[in-house]
């Protein structure tokens, strides 16, 4: 089982050339990650609630510039924390274990099953709505293949052996996507030539179809967000990138703007060949797109999604594999645990795309802005830290006023989605001090506890690694890390947990 970021810190300062990442990819790493299902889905969620396609379109602009703030910011954080784990090892080194807890508390919970239930669901309207052409498909049908799919790709299921086969046809999903994004994007600039562009023209942008409402607005961005998601992906393997000082900011510069001007052109291509009324009727864009324009090859277009949303399926960062003592066990039967899976397949109690992206995206954002927050606070209790990247602080302030605005209007317009997700999020609290925090328990709850768990190994057919059965150790000093802030009392610098920069 893979180490937190403290544990690969010990392995690479012993191992120096081992583990890092070759410098050339690391820009399509980033535009790679980023690009998935989103540009296909979010289109109809960005403008339904952004009123017109002017609107819309300035909303995947503004979106796309304030990710490259907050991707600026977290270049910051990545050098000078220089840990793996992404916003999870900031928010715990700069806040305090709880903190920490509860981002891996709401990405296990929260996050990572609705992200996965959203690609499914994404992957079943376009794989049926061909097969509806003049309707939507049926909510149960939506579901049932969005289970299936979920079912087939989630580790507990497929053996070791596929899995690493999955692997190496990742490059033909992901072929897939860029396939169904040239052509639209194609197709959108021939349309432009041939004077088909009635809904680009200013005074028919901006025809509102509804009433402007700043709480829709607010979810406007959330719904083009989820498009953008990925772009801390880099964070999440600081330690294995080479010269992380040069790359890092490197890879923002080149694969974000990349990813902004491919979402622009794939939605203007979109209003080239529909109305906002046909755009709004179809849950699978480039579906009803590729019928209006590609004729008898209409069928490359969910071909390509299809195959794009399948081979996102299934994957999680490196941030998961971090919440030691509720994850860190060990496949046996050549099967993998259950539990994720559980929690995605529950997500599935609605078929509603638009509803589930609200719902992580308000959640996902909540932790962006703590994180770059965290970024002001540490400028300010630790001025004088190698700082490899520095960027001007109005950035971050610029990032906490969007999020700001993001959180209070979302939350406005979307109270019990948004609050379900904040429930969710606190419940980790009690959590956090029974099983983490109090470390002289009553015999009576240990006892509790050890039953609990070993009902949950039986009942999904895992184990803990043999070291951590062996020895308690381990257990012991990921708890007190848990604990322990950045700031310590002491003023001797080897004791800090943000350390110098690695060279």
């Amino acid at each position: 089982m893979e180490k937190g970021a403290r544990h690969r810190n010990n392995t690479e300062k012993n191992h120096p050339g081992g583990g890092e990442s070759d410098a050339r990819p690391e820009a399509g790493s980033g535009g790679g990650n980023i690009i998935g299902s989103g540009i296909f889905v979010s289109p109809k969620g960005v403008l339904e609630n952004a009123g017109s396609v002017g609107l819309a379109l300035i909303v995947w602009i503004v979106t796309g510039l304030i990710t490259a703030v907050g991707a600026l910011c977290y270049a910051e954080l990545g050098v000078t924390i220089p840990k793996s784990g992404g916003d999870y090892s900031y928010v715990k080194d700069i806040f305090g274990g709880l903190a920490g807890f509860l981002r891996l508390w709401i990405a296990v919970l929260v996050i990572y099953p609705t992200n996965q239930a959203v690609i499914a669901l994404t992957f079943s309207n376009y794989v049926l709505q061909p097969l509806f052409p003049t309707c939507f498909p049926p909510e149960s049908g939506l579901r049932l293949l969005a289970a299936i799919c979920l079912c087939n790709v989630q580790p507990h299921v497929v053996p070791e052996c596929i899995v690493r086969w999955a692997t190496r046809v990742q490059d033909i999903f992901t072929a897939g996507k860029l396939l169904a994004l040239a052509l639209i994007i194609i197709m959108g600039v021939v349309q432009i030539c041939k004077g088909e562009y009635f809904w680009l023209e200013p005074k028919n942008a901006f025809e509102n179809f509804q009433e402007p409402d700043i709480g829709l607005i607010a979810l406007a961005f959330l719904q083009g967000s989820f498009a953008y998601g990925g772009w801390n992906f880099l964070n999440y393997v600081t330690e294995e990138l080479v010269d992380p000082y040069k790359n890092l900011p490197r890879a923002i510069f080149i694969s974000i703007p990349l990813v902004t001007f491919v979402y622009v052109f794939a939605n203007v291509a979109y209003v080239t060949a529909m109305s906002p009324q046909e755009l709004l009727a179809s849950n699978a864009v480039a579906v009803t797109f590729g019928e209006k324009l590609l004729g008898v090859m209409a069928w490359i277009m969910p071909i390509s999604v299809a195959l794009s949303t399948f081979g996102g399926l299934g994957t999680a960062p490196d941030l998961y594999t971090l919440l030691q003592s509720l994850n860190a066990f060990l496949i046996t039967d050549e099967l993998l645990p259950l539990p994720q899976c559980i929690s995605t397949l529950l997500m599935l109690v609605t078929s509603d795309m638009y509803t589930l992206i609200n719902y992580v995206g308000f959640i996902n954002y909540l932790f962006y802005g703590v994180t770059i927050a965290g970024q002001i606070v540490l400028r300010w209790k630790k001025p004088d830290i190698p700082r490899p990247i520095k960027i001007n602080l109005l950035f971050p302030v610029i990032y906490l006023l969007f999020w700001a605005f993001l959180l209070v209007f979302s939350l406005w317009s979307e109270p019990v989605v948004c609050g379900t997700g904040l429930a969710i999020m606190l419940t980790g609290v009690p959590v956090y001090f029974l099983g983490v925090y109090w470390q002289h328990k009553p015999k009576c709850f240990d006892d509790f506890i050890e039953l609990l768990t070993l009902v949950s190994q039986k009942m999904c057919v895992v184990v803990y690694p043999e070291a951590e059965r062996g020895s308690g150790t381990e257990g012991t000093n990921d708890m007190e890390e848990q604990r322990q802030p950045i700031y310590q009392p002491t003023d001797t610098k080897d004791k800090d947990l943000v350390g110098q920069p690695q060279p």
